[in-house]
């Protein structure tokens, strides 16, 4: 079953400034909020030092800036640690990095529904029934959240909405491939650390990837993953379509190599 966004639905885009982040002085930051399925979703975007914002005349298509959607694993935020370094070399290279807090994440969080969810996905507790429900509304909005936020892209004259990729690690996977499946727009894909057999048949990944063929997808895991089990890893590669290809390196969850992070951009750049 497709997932979809509501296009009556009015987006109430709104941006502004952000504070710099440590990990990437010299980058421009701009805050975005948006609605979808009547929440507001709080976005940050990155860009490159000196890029101009929000300029009166929408700049030539060759000077806008293609989009890498980025997405934060579970526990995290659009401004968790690990965000930023992974970003700034990425936008120092002449990209826009997009980034939303997922639902139950960040400045979403709650004390309560956000335990829940983890433990319906299997990260800290043998899942409930309520959590199970959780976490198919979970995907639910978080789809329609990343497919809100191209919307929101597609907005903003600097950045051009017609070159875009995604990037996904841990839970970003995981709700990426469903969002993959459900989405024309990016062009590629790069899931690191994830799999597939979350959730009910609406929303598991492994139910949606296929569709995100013949488009061109990198699979990112580690040899030593003690948080996604490998039958989850190969259920979900063996969903998806072709072109695809599979990297695993010698690490763990928590430390995916920087070989692995170069590897997902020189995949990602080359369809840009």
């Amino acid at each position: 079953m497709p997932l979809r966004a509501d296009p009556a639905e009015p987006l109430g885009l709104w941006r502004g400034p952000a504070p710099a982040d440590p990990a990437a002085s010299d980058l421009v930051v701009q805050r975005l909020e948006f609605s979808s399925r009547g929440d507001r979703v709080p976005a940050r975007l990155l860009l490159p030092p000196g890029a101009a914002c929000a300029a009166d005349t929408p700049p030539a298509a060759a000077e806008a800036l293609p989009i890498v959607v980025l997405q934060h694993g579970a526990n995290g935020s659009k401004e968790a640690a690990y965000m930023a370094p992974i970003a700034a070399p990425w936008v120092r290279a002449g990209v826009a990095v997009l980034s939303i807090d997922f639902p139950l994440h960040g400045e979403r969080a709650s004390a309560k529904l956000s335990g829940l969810l983890r433990a319906a996905l299997g990260l800290e507790a043998r899942p409930t029934p309520a959590g199970r429900q959780l976490l198919d509304e979970f995907v639910v909005q978080a789809v329609t959240d990343l497919q809100r936020a191209l919307d929101a892209a597609a907005q903003l004259p600097e950045l051009d909405a017609s070159r875009v990729v995604y990037a996904g690690f841990s839970l970003g996977s995981i709700v990426g491939a469903a969002f993959l499946g459900n989405d024309a727009r990016p062009r590629a894909a790069s899931l690191a650390l994830g799999g597939g057999g979350f959730g009910s048949p609406l929303v598991d990944p492994c139910q949606h990837v296929a569709r995100f063929a013949p488009r061109p997808l990198l699979f990112v895991n580690a040899t030593r993953d003690e948080v996604i089990p490998r039958a989850a890893t190969d259920a979900l590669y063996e969903a998806a379509g072709n072109p695809k290809q599979i990297e695993w390196f010698d690490s763990g969850h928590q430390d995916l190599p920087g070989v692995a992070l170069k590897a997902m951009w020189s995949f990602l750049r080359e369809h840009l």
